[in-house]
């Protein structure tokens, strides 16, 4: 259900309205289908590794190990900080939200409320903060459940009085494809970042039960997730509403009233439809900080285990929760209370600042399983004695490389030909973080890129089962 509701957001409940007005409803459905087989194949591969070495902020246990130590330190810094300010972006969106039905509250005081609320969720124990997704997940996996219904319903004539719409949307004027191929390829960034947060089940490996079976479960379902929940509803949103709708071009955060399934809802005379989805994005919002508190957390209480980050992260209460990690995680979310001082231009650029990151960390997977199947083979072990093994190795892999790479150049390519300097410092600033710190570790420790004979996956094997 994590990693089910973790792809779950306001990415599909409000911008793929935007989608489907850039690219028309053709081009965004194959951005989406393709940044979805992306996704997909990163899970296999994380699948792989995360049943055979399961520990809290895999990523960069993985990267250290595999690749470089310096890219390891990178990476799980890198991570950290995407979730760290995702977390204060989240808390400033639940505002917006809480603001839809009290106009007249405080930013700040809304985000604090909901801040501590999380923090005592994520500090009592782990088992709080699963329980606490679980219920999350399931308000937004029914609300998708119910929209399609009522869609495909709509589309078929059955509801809202109108007839049948068929599918002629997708004939509508330019459409299916509008823009041609610079706007599907802007839209592979708007998908890219709707999946971001399927990888969370990689971080959650290290305090499952039974990761060896509960992983590979979820991995298997995380593609027919994807094409339900994702896909059809691209496909339902597009043949229900023309992509030159004015309504499809709002993408903030703050644009409850004309998200694309409050307008579907609307139009079969479904009664407080706005306020229904304003809940909905609601639940989504408050479960990727909840998310968010304790993806960071964990990651940081792993790099300190391997001494890339002060001790003291080291340490848990009586339920094994990173305490320190955990505040340290909640005070830089913290400076979402900012946002409301500083206005729009502040939180936009926070947003801007941990866009890249999550990208980054998908590359990090993908390079990761490809050096680690590399190395198992190269020392003479056989693909039967791994739990869940990732299919069409090294396409998979590979193909998520590529995507990735397209996807992170792509980031603001009207920035690029515009030559604005200002702007790509602040939309590429994930990528100069990481050089950073990947300079700074490489350069104090001296690390190299570990050649396949380097690789010790006897040694991994030896902690399988942490």
């Amino acid at each position: 259900m994590i990693a089910l509701g973790g792809s779950i957001g306001t990415g599909l409940f409000v911008a793929s309205g935007s989608s489907i007005s850039t690219a028309g409803p053709g081009g965004a459905l194959i951005a989406y289908v393709a940044i979805g087989i992306m996704v997909y194949f990163l899970m296999t591969s994380l699948g792989e590794m995360a049943t055979y070495m399961p520990v809290s902020g895999s990523f960069a246990t993985y990267a250290t190990k595999f690749i470089d130590p310096a890219f390891g330190f990178a990476l799980g810094w890198n991570y950290w900080f995407n979730w760290a300010i995702t977390l204060a972006v989240d808390l400033s969106t639940i505002s917006l939200v809480v603001k839809y039905w009290f106009p007249s509250w405080t930013s700040w005081k809304i985000s604090l409320t909901f801040m501590i609320v999380l923090l005592i969720i994520n500090f009592i124990s782990v088992g709080s903060f699963g329980e606490t997704e679980y219920w999350l997940s399931s308000i937004k996996v029914t609300a998708v459940i119910i929209f399609l219904i009522v869609g495909i319903l709509t589309i078929m004539g059955i509801l809202g009085g109108h007839g049948a719409v068929g599918l002629s949307n997708y004939t509508y004027k330019k459409a299916p494809f509008v823009g041609g191929v610079p706007a599907i390829l802007s839209v592979f960034v708007v998908a890219g970042f709707s999946f971001q947060g399927t990888e969370l089940i990689g971080i959650t490996a290290g305090e499952s039960a039974t990761p060896e079976k509960s992983i590979p479960k979820a991995i298997k379902q995380v593609f027919w997730r994807i094409l339900l929940f994702y896909i059809l509803s691209i496909a339902v949103i597009g043949a229900l509403i023309p992509y030159t709708s004015p309504n499809l071009l709002g993408s903030g955060a703050g644009d409850i009233a004309i998200s694309p399934f409050t307008i579907v809802f609307k139009k079969v005379g479904i009664p407080l439809a706005a306020g229904v989805m304003n809940a909905v994005i609601l639940t989504s919002v408050i479960s990727a900080a909840n998310s968010g508190l304790y993806a960071a957390s964990r990651m940081l209480w792993s790099m300190s285990k391997q001494g890339m980050a002060p001790k003291a992260f080291q340490k848990t209460n009586g339920r094994g929760v990173p305490v320190f990690s955990l505040l340290l995680t909640a005070l830089i979310g913290g400076i979402a209370l900012f946002t409301s001082l500083y206005g729009d231009s502040f939180y936009e650029l926070l947003v801007a600042a941990s866009g890249l990151t999550g990208f980054i960390a998908w590359l990090g997977i993908a390079f990761s399983h490809y050096r680690f199947r590399r190395a198992y083979l190269s020392k003479g072990y056989s693909l039967d004695d791994l739990k869940y093994k990732a299919k069409w190795f090294p396409f998979g892999p590979i193909l998520a490389i590529i995507l990735g790479i397209i996807i992170i150049l792509g980031q603001d390519v009207r920035s690029m030909v515009d030559f604005n300097i200002g702007r790509l410092l602040i939309s590429y600033s994930g990528l100069i973080i990481l050089f950073v710190c990947w300079a700074y570790y490489k350069i104090r420790h001296k690390t190299k890129f570990l050649k396949l004979e380097d690789i010790d996956v006897a040694h991994v094997k030896e902690h399988h089962k942490y």
